[in-house]
């Protein structure tokens, strides 16, 4: 599979999300054993939040990570309201807790809030001189949050941004994808597979997935990698789904089969409000 460096790490080009894990108990041990799975099959870089079942999604994670942490690059995220100095330092022992490690690869803040982010990169800034986290980052950010962020971040500070992209979500394409690009900045695209909606019923979608043998979402995921810097997190639970997310990275789409997608989907020609779910 491909990979790139992401906070001072290489990384897979297809990661595993864990939005909804940790939410029922009684699907605990299949979200532990996917994750294991997915590290099995090269997918070790996992994302998830304080958000994600209230810590429950850590507390999955913690357990599937247990003996395989060195093989693992691991992205946690912040509340906004928990973003104050103070606030990030205790969410931050909270989720090493629940994760059951003492590091934290790269540590983001969910969605702008409304503690300065000058007070929050405080925090992250000292986390990271303490030890508990490698890299810090952010998430849900337009470009007007990125400039502010720049304006007292170094522009090696902010080590990647989460955002929402698949191909019926493309408006991050018309001017902050390009400034991440220009700031050599990784996109971490979040539901790249849509939402198990109509992206997956989509005539073009289909069309190219029967070209290449390969499922709809397999396509929506080579689509979303088409471009260097981005990766992408799927959540999967069920085996043969994470086998076919790792097979996905080797999928490489024509300009045929872009331009038919674009043919649902075009590309964004004016600036669009961020999406966000």
């Amino acid at each position: 599979m491909r990979t790139l460096q992401l906070a001072d790490k290489t990384v897979p080009v297809i990661g595993q999300g864990t939005w909804h894990m940790g939410e029922d108990r009684h699907q605990r041990q299949a979200e532990v054993s996917a994750l294991e799975l997915g590290i099995d099959l090269g997918l070790t870089l996992i994302d998830t939040a304080e958000m994600y079942g209230e810590g429950g999604a850590e507390e999955v994670v913690g357990e599937a990570i247990a003996g395989k942490r060195d093989q693992v690059t691991l992205v946690s995220k912040v509340y906004p309201h928990n973003a104050s100095r103070k606030g990030v330092a205790a969410a931050c022992e909270r989720s090493l807790q629940r994760l059951k490690t003492d590091f934290i690869d790269l540590y983001l803040l969910h969605w702008p809030g409304s503690y300065p982010l000058e007070e929050t990169v405080e925090a992250f800034e000292r986390l990271r001189e303490a030890g508990k986290i490698g890299r810090w980052g952010v998430s849900n950010f337009d470009v007007s949050d990125m400039l502010e962020l720049s304006a007292f971040a170094s522009s090696s500070g902010c080590a990647t941004n989460q955002v929402l992209y698949n191909p019926e979500e493309r408006g991050v394409e018309y001017d902050l994808m390009p400034w991440m690009q220009n700031a050599a900045m990784p996109l971490m695209a979040y539901c790249p597979i849509g939402q198990a909606g109509k992206l997956l019923s989509n005539r073009a979608i289909l069309e190219v997935a029967e070209r290449h043998d390969a499922t709809a979402a397999q396509i929506s995921l080579a689509w979303v990698l088409r471009q260097d810097g981005v990766i992408a997190i799927p959540k999967a639970v069920d085996p043969h789904h994470l086998e076919l997310n790792a097979a996905a990275g080797g999928i490489e789409l024509s300009l045929d089969d872009e331009r038919l997608i674009d043919t649902s989907w075009p590309a964004p020609q004016h600036k669009k409000r961020l999406a966000m779910v």
